[in-house]
């Protein structure tokens, strides 16, 4: 078995979202390789199952709804006071509905736009003070859907758009601050989020045969992107939003011909 590596050693990681996931599998990754991890969500039985497996010095489980600001400062406020600094941000909190825009309940827009554009902005509002002291970095949680366009899909694109370019303002306002701030962007990804979508053989086919490598992601696999662009191996890397698409984006377009 590979050894884990331990970039993260002494430092400190909020993990928003981290109750299932990509945020589960991302708050695993940052424990293993030796960091104090925060655990925040909305659920607090669902933190509580996540943190039972990860060394209680090392674990602070916070419940917090991102998408009130002050809700996120106080889960700020708690990392730092448990732990005495704040080094890594992921902001990974996330909704999605479905719907064009004369189809989608008005308050899908509000709820949408309040957690995940809303979330991502309270979470570096609080957080940046604290990293600017650690010279630390924050990740996002974009998609695919934030790159480009889905069938009725509307409000997520949006949500997911704003929060790429949002992430690209703060990668310029505070890269010669000493604060990289990046995002990942995944595509079809096997978790609670899209367990329905999984039961439908018909629609797994489509996606099978859209990205190159024939499958969705792992929630694990995208926890390894997330861990890179927080870690010093990255430490160029600024302003991105990294699509994790199994080659999904490579294409045109157009049809499969061969």
């Amino acid at each position: 078995m590979q050894q884990q590596m331990q970039r993260f050693v002494g430092r400190t990681v909020i993990v928003t979202g981290a109750g299932s996931g990509i945020g589960e599998a991302t708050a695993r990754r940052f424990s293993a390789e030796g960091a104090n991890v925060v655990l925040a969500g909305d659920t607090l039985s669902k933190l509580e199952r996540v943190a039972a497996d990860l060394p209680l010095e090392r674990t602070l489980v916070q419940a917090a709804d991102v998408s009130k600001y002050e809700q996120v400062q106080v889960l700020v406020a708690a990392a730092v006071e448990r732990f005495g600094a704040l080094d890594v941000l992921f902001n990974n909190a996330g909704i999605a509905v479905e719907g064009t825009v004369v189809e989608a309940p008005f308050d899908d827009w509000e709820r949408i736009m309040a957690i995940n554009v809303g979330g991502v902005f309270h979470g570096c509002r609080a957080a940046m003070p604290h990293l600017l002291k650690s010279k630390g970095c924050i990740v996002n949680t974009g998609s695919v859907s934030g790159l480009g366009g889905d069938w009725a899909m509307g409000f997520y694109n949006a949500s997911k758009g704003a929060i790429v370019n949002f992430t690209k303002a703060l990668a310029l306002d505070h890269g010669r601050d000493g604060v990289r701030v990046n995002a990942v962007c995944p595509s079809l990804t096997f978790t609670p989020m899209t367990a329905d979508m999984k039961k439908d053989s018909d629609l797994m086919a489509r996606f099978s045969e859209r990205i190159p490598l024939g499958r969705g992601a792992d929630p694990a696999e995208i926890a390894a992107v997330v861990a890179f662009l927080a870690s010093d191996d990255a430490s160029f890397v600024n302003g991105v939003a990294l699509p994790v698409d199994g080659g999904l984006m490579a294409s045109n377009g157009q049809p499969n011909m061969s």
